[in-house]
């Protein structure tokens, strides 16, 4: 396994993450506990050392089931993993059907609320990494920078980052406090935060790549025939799911077969392999419930693509037709 430090905190963590929320919510209804408690240590065993969650993972009737799941799944390699989670985040109508609204909260005393609940819920007295899962338009970044200060002095997070910032949120809240890690959405179909990786290496920030296969379509192994649940599913509402938007992908999935033979990879290692060869402070967190594509998604760490090629992916890019894909539930003011 190869490891990465994000940014100049000194936190070192596996090359490639595993997020964890798709055992608990979004993707279905939540993934048996036992095989996901038999994956989570297989994952340990194959050296990934930074497993993310948040305290919004679950569902209507266990609002905190990811927490939950891997509190007592990593309780026993606690001292040799990184744990990530976030607050921030409620939802507006838990239990309807699809991506639900976002209701953002960074409140002080909600913040410390939720990492006492993180906490316990995590059977542990500190956390690794705690994100601001949003930004919440009615507080100041710099109260919530404040706020992660005297939690860092206090010994109940070591680290924190932002979710989906902003260029000036992240500078203006990096001030307060430094900032360890943001985690945005990128991947070869979402490619708008990418103004950012030139901003986090300029402060010393790592960059945490979420859905960094755009929600599983950039595995190329779904079609336009494959079935959703509505009800538990996001997949069956996004828009790279649409029957149009496959054929829109049609060069698209065509590069990626093409990489993927030159180097005797699959989609999915090209496309983390591209955003792991571009900066050195740049770390995925696919998600999965399956043990091969766990497997999978760590050997990316071992395809190395020259300056060369990754420009030339970019420029191919930059010059494909490509469907619209989803940029995230909807934030409710």
């Amino acid at each position: 396994m190869y490891y990465r430090t994000l940014g100049l905190s000194g936190l070192r963590v596996s090359a490639v993450g595993l997020g964890c929320m798709g055992m608990s919510h979004a993707y279905g209804a939540p993934a048996d506990k036992q095989e996901m408690t038999e994956l989570l240590a297989d994952a340990v065993e194959m050296g990934y050392t930074l497993f993310d969650t948040a305290e919004l993972y679950g569902t209507f009737d266990r609002p905190h089931h990811n927490e939950e799941l891997l509190g007592e799944a990593l309780r026993p390699y606690r001292d040799h993993i990184v744990i990530a989670t976030k607050f921030g985040l409620a939802f507006d109508n838990p239990d309807a059907a699809g991506p639900h609204a976002l209701i953002p909260n960074a409140r002080p005393e909600t913040i410390r609320r939720s990492v006492e609940g993180s906490l316990r819920r995590l059977h542990t007295d500190h956390i690794d990494l705690y994100y601001q899962h949003r930004i919440d338009p009615s507080v100041e970044p710099e109260e919530v920078a404040a706020t992660m200060a005297d939690l860092i002095r206090e010994g109940r997070i070591l680290h924190w980052g932002i979710s989906e910032t902003t260029e000036e949120y992240l500078r203006r809240a990096h001030r307060i406090c430094p900032v360890t890690a943001i985690q945005n959405r990128f991947s070869m179909l979402a490619r708008w935060h990418e103004p950012l990786l030139p901003v986090c290496e300029e402060l010393g920030i790592g960059f945490v790549a979420h859905s960094p296969l755009a929600n599983g379509v950039l595995t190329n192994r779904y079609t336009a025939d494959t079935p959703f649940d509505s009800a538990t599913d996001y997949r069956a509402s996004m828009p790279q799911y649409r029957s149009e938007s496959f054929e829109k992908n049609r060069s698209l999935f065509s590069l990626l077969e093409k990489l993927a033979e030159e180097h005797r990879a699959t989609a999915s290692q090209i496309s983390l392999a591209w955003m792991m060869n571009k900066r050195p402070n740049i770390v995925p967190i696919p998600g999965t419930r399956h043990l091969f594509r766990l497997k999978e998604n760590i050997s990316a760490a071992d395809i190395h693509l020259v300056d060369e090629e990754v420009k030339a992916i970019d420029m191919a890019l930059d010059n494909m037709e490509m469907s619209e894909v989803f940029g995230g539930s909807p934030i409710k003011k």
